[in-house]
């Protein structure tokens, strides 16, 4: 049957481990830009209501998983 293969063990772990790589680069990745700021970017965004940077960062964000997603995929 065909969209079945994803039953298989083999490709649901492959699959569960890929992710969690791919979360966890993207988390070290927004970290290291987070410290390589001057500022709390949490703060700014949260506090300051920062609409500018918060978009920026979510920019960053999209490009980062865009990068991870591609890394993973081949």
């Amino acid at each position: 049957m065909i969209g079945l293969e994803w039953l298989k063990p083999s490709a649901f772990f492959g699959s569960l481990l890929y992710a969690l790589i791919g979360v966890a680069v993207f988390w070290i990745a927004f970290v290291i830009i987070d410290k390589l700021t001057p500022y709390d970017l949490w703060g700014e965004i949260v506090e300051k209501k920062n609409l500018a940077l918060a978009i920026l960062l979510g920019s960053m964000c999209i490009a980062i998983g865009l990068i991870v997603a591609a890394a993973v995929h081949g």
